[in-house]
């Protein structure tokens, strides 16, 4: 099958090509296609399927150009990896952050579920394996509401629990110890801000990354709350966590029940926390899977390959 993509004169085809065609040999050599550039044209030879859904690929290539004015090797592995579930056109949603150099938005139905659920409810518990966005989109969420004034405080958390492995004494001070624990959160954030914007809000206490232990006893209103890592917090300490929420704040709980670090024998407070609360109003629920996965296209094939093993 041969299909024939007619480029607009106003397109920098550098940047949709790639420096010595790079994209178009990434999506050639993962869709077993030809791809042959003469002058504004595009020709793609292959098999129906695999013709078609590079055709699908360059186009969203080019709406990423037009919308933000570059695209990484990042963004066409994600397109290469998305069917069926992904979201495109009217049914995206944006989110606005601080960098002017970005919007961030859901690329699968499952994400965009995600998001609607946290702006409608007060409380939303996502689970979902590694790479699926559960944490980057939960702040993102929390910087435009930051950012549009919707609330006055963003407050991260993540309960101290090793994986797998026993660090020792670490040295240094109290925040010199939790901040390797802490450290994807400072990651998602600094992705959203400019360092110095992050270090000023910090100072100023509108955004408070600390350990699940340091919220005992508080109340966060006007705030948005996010317990990361929650399948790690034993029943006493999640709902610890959720009574901590004040007036005109949401809460948002994410975590991966496959991946419990607690000690044999103790049960997930999340996952007790699903099954106690699933059915008030108010409080949202949203499963990602296997397919909302974004990071690298092999991490879909690695979480697909260990849940496989398990269930033999």
């Amino acid at each position: 099958m041969e299909v024939i993509i007619q480029l607009d004169p106003s397109h920098r085809t550098l940047e949709l090509f790639g420096a010595a065609d790079k994209n178009l040999r990434l999506i050639r050599d993962s869709l077993g296609v030809e791809i042959t550039a003469r002058q504004l044209n595009l020709i793609i030879n292959g098999s129906q399927s695999s013709v078609n859904k590079a055709a699908d690929v360059i186009d969203k290539m080019q709406k990423q150009l037009i919308r933000r004015g570059n695209v990484t090797t990042d963004d066409i592995n994600l397109f290469l990896s998305k069917g069926a579930s992904s979201v495109t056109g009217k049914t995206s949603q944006a989110i606005t952050v601080y960098s002017n150099k970005k919007i961030i938005e859901p690329t699968t139905k499952g994400q965009l579920k995600y998001i609607e659920t946290m702006l409608k409810d007060d409380v939303t518990f996502c689970i979902g394996p590694a790479g699926t966005g559960k944490t980057y989109l939960a702040v993102a969420v929390a910087v435009s509401m930051l950012k549009k004034k919707q609330v006055r405080r963003i407050i991260l958390a993540r309960p101290a629990v090793e994986a797998g492995e026993k660090l020792g004494f670490l040295p240094g001070d109290l925040q010199a110890k939790v901040n390797p624990y802490l450290r994807p959160l400072f990651d998602a954030i600094g992705d959203m801000m400019d360092f110095s914007q992050m270090r000023k809000l910090m100072e100023l206490d509108i955004i408070e990354i600390i350990p699940l232990a340091f919220m005992r006893g508080r109340t966060f209103n006007e705030s948005v709350v996010i317990c990361d890592e929650a399948q790690n917090t034993s029943p006493m300490q999640m709902l610890m966590v959720l009574t901590r929420l004040g007036n005109g704040s949401k809460m948002i709980v994410t975590g991966d029940i496959t991946q419990v670090d607690l000690e044999k024998g103790q049960k997930s407070g999340m996952v007790e926390a699903i099954e106690t609360l699933r059915r008030i109003k108010g409080i949202g629920f949203v499963e990602l899977n296997q397919v909302d996965i974004v990071r690298h296209r092999l991490v879909q094939k690695i979480v697909r390959a260990y849940k496989k093993k398990k269930e033999k």
